[in-house]
């Protein structure tokens, strides 16, 4: 009998065990499984993320970055406010989503065993590998085995620390590992060693690449990994949240800013403007006083022009885009000729802004029936990022349907954003057929959005 009792309490203490484990596993599911739904009635998506040329950073009143922007468009969808959190580091952004401080990291983070134990990958990125970044010359290291004896700056515990300890034991430990100060990124260690205040740092392929953009005399061609995935985390098991991201980056419109975005910040972010173009304080540009001087000859407020040039090249006289338009104004070769640029003086800033002023002056003359100035500006603008062609297409296109064809905003871009659609491309009114007109429609609003902060400034 007594035996049985025992028997009795033994299983039952095993049922109380199971069960209370059970509940805990099913309480730690509803928390976790209650992120999207949290996001959605805090209104709010949280975001940790770290200051970087591709991930965010401030420029000019402005905050920008591949992974800053793409999380605006990700809440935008959700239709909640974004907060940012920044982290000196990536343990901290790990913390603060382990914390539940934020609901997730928006980084490009390499994806490792130990971090899926606690966390899930979502919206990839292109994979990359690392480097060793050095400058060029004649003591450019070819082969790893020649970094014995040498000093390699990492951060302590990072990815990068990781494989040079090993690459370290693979070559004899010969290798003088320096871990950098807590307080600096990768990326700060990539501009030390274009600074020549340091020799060596290990970094990503695509980072160290765009790095080089700055700073021309980087090496970063000497390969000490293979390609690893990677992108941004979520805790482990927000379900809900994961199908949404999935969903959110497969959209067409989240796939066409995604390439843009790549392009944008990836192959020449603007981050490196503003180390090129120093601001004076108080001042628009470094070209205030050509922007006053040329602006009059088009009867324009010169921080309207300063405005325009700022959306072309950031300030940045040596800018040239992938379709070879040059300098200050951006301008096309063949715009270029027409006014009397050629490949060097098209580089020259003010040589640069008085041929854009000239080919404005070219655009009122072609806008010259929109009777009110303010509106015609806008056209102008349209021009000047499209070419006038498309946007005589959008007023010819307003005129036929009911539209006013000398207003910009409702009626013109409103049928230059049509100009897309089989419909209208093939009217009998448009001559210049096929257009996308949503990045020229983008740039007139932003043009005049930076112009009116220009105008609050000074």
């Amino acid at each position: 009998m007594r035996n049985k009792s025992q028997l009795v309490l033994l299983l039952l203490s095993v049922f109380l065990i199971v069960s209370c484990n059970h509940k805990k596993t099913e309480d730690a599911s509803v928390v976790v499984s209650t992120d999207l739904k949290n996001i959605i009635s805090s209104d709010t998506l949280r975001v940790a993320t770290m200051y970087g040329a591709t991930s965010y950073f401030l420029f000019r009143d402005e905050f920008m970055g591949f992974d800053y922007e793409m999380a605006e468009n990700l809440a935008s969808r959700l239709n909640v406010n974004l907060k940012i959190s920044i982290a000196q580091n990536q343990s901290e952004m790990e913390q603060l989503l382990l914390d539940r401080k934020v609901d997730i990291i928006c980084y490009n983070t390499i994806e490792t065993i130990n971090l899926k134990k606690d966390f899930h990958f979502v919206f990839p990125q292109p994979e990359s590998y690392q480097v060793l970044v050095q400058n060029m010359g004649v003591n450019a290291l070819s082969d790893v085995t020649q970094l014995a004896g040498k000093s390699v700056y990492v951060k302590a515990n990072s990815i990068f620390h990781q494989r040079l300890k090993a690459l370290n034991e693979e070559i004899g430990g010969k290798i003088n590992i320096v871990l950098a100060a807590d307080s600096l990124s990768n990326e700060d260690l990539i501009d030390l060693v274009g600074e020549n205040k340091i020799e060596y740092t290990l970094a990503y392929h695509n980072l160290a690449t765009l790095h080089k953009s700055y700073y021309n005399r980087l090496n970063c061609r000497m390969p000490i990994g293979f390609n690893q995935p990677n992108g941004w985390m979520i805790r482990a098991g927000s379900k809900e949240l994961q199908d949404t991201i999935e969903k959110w980056e497969k959209l067409p419109t989240t796939l066409e800013l995604e390439s843009n975005l790549y392009h944008k910040y990836w192959e020449k972010s603007p981050y490196f403007a503003q180390l090129k173009v120093k601001i004076p304080r108080g001042a628009i540009s470094p070209y205030d006083k050509l922007f006053k001087k040329y602006a009059a000859l088009i009867n324009w407020d010169w921080r309207l022009l300063a405005a325009l040039v700022y959306h072309e090249s950031r300030f940045d006289s040596s800018q040239i885009s992938w379709v070879g338009a040059a300098g200050l104004m951006q301008l096309m070769p063949r715009t270029a000729a027409n006014f009397g640029l050629d490949k060097q003086t098209v580089f020259n800033p003010e040589m640069n802004i008085e041929a854009g002023v000239q080919y404005i002056k070219s655009l009122n003359l072609t806008f010259r029936k929109v009777e009110n100035k303010d509106e015609r500006v806008k056209f102008i603008l349209a021009g000047y990022n499209s070419g006038p062609a498309h946007i005589l297409d959008a007023m010819a296109l307003a005129q036929k349907y009911g539209k006013n064809p000398q207003v910009w905003f409702g009626n013109v871009e409103f049928f230059l954003l049509k100009k897309s659609e089989p419909e209208f491309y093939n009217d009998k009114v448009v001559k210049y057929g096929y257009f996308r007109g949503k990045q020229t429609v983008n740039y007139v609003h932003s043009t005049l959005k930076t112009f009116e902060k220009y105008l609050r400034k000074k």
